[in-house]
């Protein structure tokens, strides 16, 4: 008995650990399951990681479209058009051109001209940067319009002759403007002119109304007069000299000859005014100070003043 109790034992223990193997080799059986399982888990792990490497590339992209809106904006050429009582940086100002009248100007400057204080109700200008093409456009434009230039020219010397034949007295002798009122006399008092007196007379114009030379004669000035605003000084041929200021465009360069009714500029209200109007006068000499009484002068040369 005491023998094959102890045969049994060892064999028990052989058992158990063969129990022990078994469950070992289930154990390690199992590793590489939860090694298949964890390989599977790191799929949707990666996919959510891309998507997030993604993102901002995608916002970049967003932001660089939004940027190039905003640029498209900000170039863009906006068509303003002169009003009365407009000039070159008051219209900067409101408009809000970076680098003031003289971007405007420069901008502009085909269609104002030489003379950046000569702008006329109706001028379309253009407000922003222009683009290479427009520029380059324009230019082409410019070339091929030179003919047509003349030819306007050349209309233009023809409808003034034909002013002038129409608007020509038998004394030889006009008034500067037809039908207006006189607002402001001659010799009128007051602390707001240098010389303590008005010397000249106001004819009550809206802006652009086409003035006259009141005779035949010589331009001995034509652009800007400082308070006076755009001003022309004919000398006449009796050896007076009529002055037109305030204007808002010329019509005659220095050195010109002009007939009586020719037109010499249009009226308006550049340089020191409170309104459109045009301001005349009669001088003995090109010259401020030198004035007489306009109307008293048109007068006496047969021209009927109201």
């Amino acid at each position: 008995m005491p023998a094959k109790g102890k045969h049994r034992r060892p064999k028990s223990q052989r058992f158990a650990r063969s129990i022990a193997v078994a469950g070992t080799g289930g154990a390690a059986l199992a590793l590489p399951l939860m090694g298949a399982t964890g390989a599977h888990a790191a799929t949707p792990q990666s996919v959510s990681e891309k998507a997030v490497q993604s993102l901002p590339v995608t916002q970049k992209s967003a932001e660089k479209t939004a940027a190039k809106k905003d640029a498209a904006k900000t170039s863009t050429v906006r068509t303003y058009s002169v009003r009365v009582g407009d000039y070159l940086s008051k219209i900067a100002d409101e408009q809000n051109v970076s680098g003031g009248w003289k971007k405007l100007y420069s901008d502009n400057r085909s269609a104002i001209g030489d003379d950046p204080s000569l702008i006329h109700p109706g001028l379309k200008l253009s407000i922003g940067k222009k683009a290479k093409t427009e520029s380059s456009a324009s230019s082409s434009s410019s070339k091929a319009k030179k003919p047509e230039k003349t030819a306007s020219k050349s209309s233009s010397n023809s409808t003034a002759a034909t002013q002038s034949s129409a608007t020509t007295s038998s004394s030889g002798y006009t008034l500067p403007v037809t039908g207006a009122t006189i607002g402001t006399g001659y010799r009128v008092a007051g602390s707001m002119w240098s010389s303590g007196y008005h010397t000249g007379v106001d004819f009550v114009v809206p802006t652009g109304t086409s003035l006259k030379a009141v005779a035949a004669g010589t331009v001995v000035s034509a652009g800007w007069g400082g308070a006076y605003g755009n001003q022309v000084v004919i000398k006449l041929n009796d050896g007076y000299y009529a002055q037109y200021a305030h204007l808002s465009q010329l019509s005659v360069s220095a050195g010109q000859t002009v007939t009586e009714g020719q037109q010499i500029g249009l009226s308006g209200a550049t340089g020191n005014v409170t309104g459109p109007h045009l301001h005349f006068e009669i001088r003995t000499t090109p010259d401020y100070g030198s004035d007489v009484d306009p109307v008293a002068y048109l007068r006496s040369k047969g021209v009927a003043v109201g």
